[in-house]
């Protein structure tokens, strides 16, 4: 790995068993009871087009990908195509058997977008339109209270260190949440998976 960029690019990770265990009772009993739904919309004002997320210019592919993985999709006249699926919000860990909150519920839900861009979104695409947005299982929609809180959880388990030339970093991916600060300058970094676990969609 080449000398770490400019500045920022600190690695962050967190503890999915932690994080589900102070996550307030009543919230994961919603999120198991129902799991969580991921709405996304390809070929919009932004985001990333389906020809690019399905590695596909085949319409046709696209949608037997979205059959076999329980994906149900719709197309609109422009093109536009808005895929929605439902999952698990909390698994088991298969070596250890501990429930894990392993979900991207805050991550991917429109109120962690910068205020003045969700707004604009909502303004050129309508709510239905966003590239990216969560909601509960059931449908209900997400209030900025609840996904500030889960985020606070996650910050209250994250730890966080810099990168240095000829660091090596393994991750439990299914127990460990990941993610990076924004940074300045060149950074490369090889990654590599193994040992794939398959889990259950229900």
């Amino acid at each position: 790995m080449p000398p770490p960029p400019g500045g920022g690019g600190r690695r962050r990770l967190a503890d999915g068993a932690a994080v589900l265990r102070d996550l307030p009772t009543a919230l994961v009993e919603r999120f198991e009871r129902h799991g969580w739904e991921l709405l996304r919309t390809h070929n919009g004002p932004v985001g990333v087009d389906w020809q690019s997320a399905f590695a596909t210019t085949e319409p046709a592919e696209v949608e037997r990908y979205c059959r076999e993985n329980d994906i149900a999709y719709t197309w609109a006249a422009d093109g536009t195509l808005r895929t929605r699926r439902i999952r698990p919000a909390v698994r088991r860990h298969p070596g250890t058997g501990e429930r894990i909150w392993f979900n991207q519920i805050a991550f991917l839900n429109e109120w962690t977008m910068d205020p003045a861009v969700r707004e604009y979104l909502v303004f050129e695409a309508g709510p239905d339109g966003l590239p990216f947005n969560t909601r509960c299982g059931d449908g209900s929609p997400l209030d900025r209270a609840t996904v500030d809180l889960i985020n606070e959880v996650y910050e209250a388990h994250t730890v966080s260190e810099p990168w240095r030339d000829g660091d090596v970093l393994v991750v439990d991916n299914l127990r460990t949440a990941h993610s990076r600060l924004p940074y300045r300058g060149e950074r490369r970094i090889a990654v590599a998976l193994a040992d794939p676990v398959t889990v259950s969609r229900s």
